[in-house]
């Protein structure tokens, strides 16, 4: 009886052993990212999710951000925050720039400048295209030296004014364009395969719209 009762506090501590390591890992896994070199810049192949952490794959939306705040939006309906509340916040952000304090990004990353996000749209060094990976459709941008590649799934937005989801395929630069009673800051954007021409530009969005996140390396 006696060995009996040491096999299972054996099995049991082996079980609880591994349970842990796979609890470490997937945590591990979320807040870490090998990062991919496209044009110079080193980008994550993930999008943020919950502030602190990468989504699980890439072709995984992530949360959705308002510009210098670091609290996620659900991607999809319903509204939900990472705080838990569901109540939109209309206020307008402030600050020059996206704020060390308020990037959500895993430790080592940052959001990309404009000139990080222009990056992506130098033609002569960067090959665009619009493809579905996993059944998600989105953009795939190539370095054509390297030929390293990262794909960005193609998410609406949370419409500034009342958080509903809306049609606009973004990720926020940290960079502020305008200010005064509009204010926006500079965004990737890009169109679906039915647009005759350029996939992607930069452009400028509100402060207060909700967009997903792919960061840099710091």
């Amino acid at each position: 009886m006696k060995k009996y009762f040491l096999n299972f506090c054996l099995l049991f501590a082996l079980i609880t052993f591994f349970n842990s390591c796979g609890k470490e890992d997937s945590k591990k896994a979320m807040t870490t990212d090998s990062g991919v070199v496209i044009n110079g810049v080193k980008w994550a192949t993930r999008n943020v999710d919950a502030p602190g952490t990468f989504a699980k794959t890439p072709e995984n939306a992530g949360m959705l951000y308002q510009w210098n705040r670091n609290i996620g939006w659900s991607a999809a309906d319903p509204r939900v925050n990472s705080n838990g509340a569901t109540v939109w916040d209309v206020t307008v952000p402030s600050g020059t720039k996206w704020e060390k304090v308020n990037d959500p990004s895993p430790a080592g990353w940052r959001v990309p400048t404009s000139s990080e996000i222009y990056s992506l749209c130098n033609r002569e060094k960067v090959n665009v295209e619009w493809t579905t990976e996993k059944g998600i459709t989105g953009m795939r941008f190539t370095d054509i030296v390297s030929g390293n590649s990262m794909f960005l799934p193609a998410i609406n937005h949370r419409n500034n004014s009342d958080g509903t989801l809306s049609y606009c395929l973004g990720y926020w630069s940290s960079t502020k364009n305008r200010s005064g009673s509009s204010p926006t800051a500079y965004h990737l954007f890009f169109y679906d395969n039915t647009y005759v021409g350029d996939f992607v530009i930069v452009d400028d969005f509100p402060l207060r719209a909700g967009l997903p996140l792919r960061s840099v390396a710091e």
